[in-house]
């Protein structure tokens, strides 16, 4: 069974809730997805270790295939790649990580790198399992460090 403690204002107490519930019970996951904030563990007393990082691909330029026609822009609706006449920028903090533009590339002068964007952290203890994202500082995607945690669920 999969219980989901979610939504609600801030202060309303669904870490407190959620705490809780898994106090009470024995061999209960806890996964906090409060990925900007997470604040389960200040409740518990489980180490946390790093499970795993979470990343995003990222378009990278090969400059030396690359002929400047501008689709790859034109395509990304998020802009974060410009192309001038002899340059090509990319944006990785708007690049939402789709791989259209790598795909679009008539000369094949884009090829994508990993974007390390938050990490995971898990213990035991008490019985209970705890694993909790962390979106690291200055990030705007939360949504792919929930589905990673997400992708933890037993």
């Amino acid at each position: 069974m999969n219980l989901v403690v979610a939504s609600g204002k801030g202060g309303t107490g669904k870490t407190t809730v959620s705490v809780n519930l898994a106090l009470s019970l024995n061999n209960v996951q806890l996964l906090d997805c409060d990925v900007e904030e997470p604040d389960c563990n200040v409740y518990l007393n489980i180490p946390l270790e790093e499970l795993e990082k979470v990343t995003v691909p990222v378009p990278e330029i090969i400059k030396e295939r690359c002929t400047y026609c501008g689709k790859c822009s034109r395509f990304c609706q998020f802009n974060a790649l410009a192309i001038f006449p002899h340059d090509a920028l990319v944006f990785t903090d708007l690049c939402h990580g789709c791989g259209g533009c790598t795909l679009l590339c008539p000369e094949q002068a884009i090829s994508e790198k990993k974007k390390v964007i938050g990490t995971l952290e898990g213990g035991r203890g008490e019985g209970n399992d705890f694993i909790r994202g962390v979106l690291d500082i200055g990030e705007a995607m939360a949504s792919p460090v929930i589905r990673a945690l997400k992708k933890k669920i037993d």
